[in-house]
């Protein structure tokens, strides 16, 4: 069993240091393809808590937001990853050194929660999509469960993030990207699930989708004069 922190220990636990590889990836690789080649922005930078453990939750339409959604909050954010992929050369290597971590083919949710809550009993950022899978119009369409039932068992918040077009840069079967302009806007932290149950976790759940939809639904960020 996973030691549960009360809410001060909580909020005030020091995120992990970003390891060399995370940081050169971030800075020499992911950092100039977002800003130059996708004319990348972000918006609500100032709403990313730089401190405690922290579940961020973002739409997901391409293979390219999960580096992206790595390099703009500011702080490590570590995903689940298959498997498989820490087996293969270099690969391997690379992404648990930028803060992935493994999870089997066909593992259980539950498994798959207890690793992600194990992450944010470190201090993480962990990242979820919330459909979990890539979707075609870059919206939120049918969320599930799982990051509001991270969120209330590790009293952790919730940071809602949308990623803006990237479904037309690198969405599904497209082999090759389309240098179109692909931004970020954060939302405000929602609070955890005041319980774990059902009702409670649809309800935040419900919340998130809303609050990443909306900020779709804005559009690309216009900057200002």
């Amino acid at each position: 069993m996973i030691k549960e922190l009360n809410n001060n220990s909580r909020a005030h636990l020091l995120p992990p240091r970003q390891s060399l590889v995370y940081a050169f990836i971030s800075y020499c690789i992911v950092f100039p393809i977002f800003r130059i080649f996708f004319r990348g922005r972000i918006s609500g930078i100032q709403n990313v808590p730089l401190q405690g453990s922290l579940v961020i939750v973002a739409n997901h339409a391409s293979h390219l937001d999960p580096p992206l959604l790595g390099h703009a909050l500011g702080r490590p954010i570590a995903f689940m990853a298959k498997q498989e992929l820490f087996r293969i050369p270099i690969l391997g290597w690379i992404i648990r050194a930028c803060g992935a971590y493994p999870v089997s083919r066909g593992a259980s949710d539950r498994e798959a929660i207890r690793v992600a809550s194990e992450r944010l009993h470190q201090g993480w950022a962990t990242g979820v999509f919330l459909d979990g899978t890539r979707q075609e119009n870059g919206r939120v369409n049918n969320p599930m469960a799982g990051a509001a039932l991270l969120a209330a068992r590790t009293n952790s918040q919730i940071l809602p993030v949308a990623i803006i077009n990237s479904h037309r840069a690198l969405g599904k079967g497209m082999a090759l990207a389309r240098f179109v302009p692909i931004h970020l806007r954060i939302g405000n932290v929602i609070s955890p699930p005041v319980t774990r149950k059902k009702i409670d976790l649809l309800e935040t759940t419900k919340q998130v989708q809303i609050s990443i939809n909306t900020m779709i639904e804005q559009g690309l960020i216009v900057p200002k004069s």
